[in-house]
């Protein structure tokens, strides 16, 4: 059976069914060498020179993570800053971007940090609003959309296919944060986007062990496509070939850990919203959430594994009800097989735009009940 016929599950299983080529090994080999010996002619018969541009290792998964994404390349960075900044890197100075109200806030404090020393000219447009993103588009000056959906932390969701409409008619690229989603539950590439970004750190690696990031097209022929591979080159902002290998042995069990995350996720959703020591519930899953329907269009097997709460009583007791969980972990990072909890307007800082009293949590692939009966115990006080 062709591997276009394989379901993105078996692909992932398979690792695309790349066996070592030399010794047919079902788990693909790791490759240290930075250097790789020219023929006679100067070519390079292995097809790698260097591997600050290129490594055996990288091959697979980067080929999986582009079958997964519905795309035809993908490239592997060192963390998902530097998959998001080398984007940016590749714009023109002075550049019109556009970038979500809420969105992860370490690119966005990047990002105005680039504003405020007038690198690009930066404006915010509200996640779920098109029309305020009409509004902000500039005819053929606006280079970039940037999409998060759902956002982190707040669970906010962004029609794609209609920003995409918008955005390539004022002559802008859009660029999806695919991280919360994984390719598990959404592909931006199928509803228009140009590029996809992941912090591969997350959900693709599942074992909080790996500092990764990447970046997905569907047009590698693309000047702007091709302007990131040449970037990344000379900025070296690539794994280590042992990171990537232990990248593609997480990514075999990304269609099991997903789902299984997902259904943690909606129970504890579920329990929360009907907590009387409860306020506010963020979580796209919830019929009630303003984004439901757009998330039902736009994703698959469930929501995500990332919900907020906020605890009534305020910011104290919210921090004394996250004191008090024990299967949580107050940590930061979201994806992995364990649960955690996390403050987040403390994380971010005076200019943070969230609830004083919000808690994120990150599901991870726990019993369920364990986690229910966790939280029942941390909001008795």
């Amino acid at each position: 059976m062709p591997k276009r016929d394989l379901s993105p599950a078996t692909l992932a299983a398979q690792a695309l069914a790349w066996p070592d080529p030399q010794h047919h090994g079902l788990v693909p080999s790791i490759h240290p060498s930075a250097s790789y010996a020219r023929a006679p002619d100067g070519s390079y018969p292995g097809g790698h020179s260097y591997s600050r541009d290129q490594n055996p290792t990288f091959d697979a998964p980067e080929a999986l993570l582009a079958a997964l994404e519905g795309g035809t390349k993908a490239l592997l960075f060192a963390s998902g800053m530097a998959a998001a900044t080398t984007i940016f890197e590749t714009l023109p100075p002075r550049a019109h971007v556009l970038v979500p109200r809420h969105m992860y806030w370490t690119i966005r404090g990047w990002l105005q940090a680039l504003h405020d020393r007038g690198a690009i000219e930066l404006e915010a447009y509200d996640n779920d609003d098109a029309d305020h993103l009409a509004s902000l588009l500039r005819k053929d000056h606006t280079a970039l959309v940037w999409v998060e959906t759902p956002s982190n932390p707040l669970g906010k969701l962004t029609d794609i296919e209609t920003t995409v409409g918008l955005a390539h008619h004022a002559g802008a690229k859009v660029v999806a944060d695919g991280t919360t989603a994984t390719p598990v539950l959404c592909q931006p590439l199928s509803l228009g986007v140009d590029i996809v970004m992941h912090s591969a750190t997350k959900q693709l690696n599942g074992h909080a062990d790996v500092l990764a990031g990447a970046l997905v097209t569907a047009n590698p022929d693309d000047p702007m496509w091709q302007a990131i591979e040449h970037e990344r080159g000379y900025r070296g902002a690539v794994l280590g070939p042992f990171e990537a290998w232990l990248l593609l042995r997480g990514m075999r069990t990304l269609f099991l850990r997903v789902p299984a995350a997902c259904r943690g996720a909606n129970r504890v959703a579920q329990m929360l919203v009907a907590h009387a020591g409860v306020d506010e519930v963020y979580y796209p899953g919830l019929p009630d959430h303003p984004g439901h329907d757009i998330a039902r269009r736009q994703m698959r097997y469930g929501f995500g594994s990332m919900l907020s709460f906020r605890p009534a009583g305020g910011e104290a007791r919210a921090r004394a009800v996250m004191n008090r969980l024990n299967v949580f972990r107050d940590a930061t990072s979201l994806g992995g097989l364990e649960s955690l909890v996390e403050h987040r307007a403390r994380i971010e800082g005076q200019r943070s735009p969230l609830p004083a009293d919000l808690l994120r949590l990150s599901i991870g692939i726990e019993d369920s009940d364990d986690l229910i009966a966790d939280l029942e115990q941390a909001l008795s006080i």
